[in-house]
């Protein structure tokens, strides 16, 4: 039903990038805080597990310890797939027994990859091995990722949804891109992020200090 990436550049940014089946997998499945790191929380979702798994980073654990303290005993967690990546490049992830169809999980050096419902286990694969092969902006390397598990195969049946998010160093997202329904949801994210991503750093002087940020270059803000 879902496969994503969750990968850092190594110089505090942090973000992730999924697509579903399912509407608006990003709005559920997407957890980023500055200064701390990123989860993920799929498969049959739980929003609440991908809080708690930044609250465990912030604490001072790492991403394996983070991961174990937020499964050990949780109800229901057999049917949850997680992630969990600290900005230091240490990652952790969990596939319960419960999780969807063919499912797999891949750790490694800055990224996490993690998908269920999948045409092959060779998906997820491609997705970690798509994210360390790309260049450019961390927005760019995420994407790529999601292409390349598109190109593998994806899901076992088509994706509807799909999203992009990323935080650096200020208290906001500095990249927040979604599409929640469409045929062709990872070709459209691309065609936001082409958009998005010249103006993205004027967004963040925008809201630190508007007096020294350019103009929106619509009219009546010539």
């Amino acid at each position: 039903m879902t496969f994503s990436v969750l990968g850092t550049d190594g110089k505090g940014a942090v973000g992730i990038a999924v697509t579903s089946s399912s509407p608006a997998v990003a709005a559920r499945c997407i957890h980023l805080r500055p200064g701390v790191g990123g989860a993920s929380s799929q498969n049959i979702t739980d929003p609440r597990l991908g809080t708690a798994l930044l609250d465990a980073l912030a604490s001072g654990l790492d991403a394996r310890a983070a991961l174990a303290a937020v499964t050990e005993g949780r109800e229901h967690i057999e049917h949850r797939q997680l992630t969990v990546l600290g900005l230091d490049g240490s990652g952790a992830a969990y596939s319960g027994a419960g999780s969807l169809g063919v499912h797999h999980h891949v750790v490694a050096d800055g990224v996490v990859a993690a998908g269920n419902l999948l045409a092959d286990t060779a998906v997820v694969d491609a997705v970690a091995a798509g994210f360390a092969a790309a260049t450019g902006e961390l927005e760019e390397r995420l994407l790529a990722a999601l292409e390349a598990g598109l190109a593998a195969g994806g899901e076992a049946g088509p994706v509807r949804s799909a999203g992009l998010s990323v935080v650096r160093d200020v208290d906001w997202r500095v990249t927040d891109l979604r599409v929640d329904w469409s045929d062709a949801p990872i070709e459209q994210l691309r065609e936001l992020l082409g958009v998005w991503l010249p103006q993205r750093d004027d967004y963040v002087t925008r809201g630190i200090d508007p007096t020294t940020a350019p103009s929106y270059g619509v009219p009546g803000d010539e």
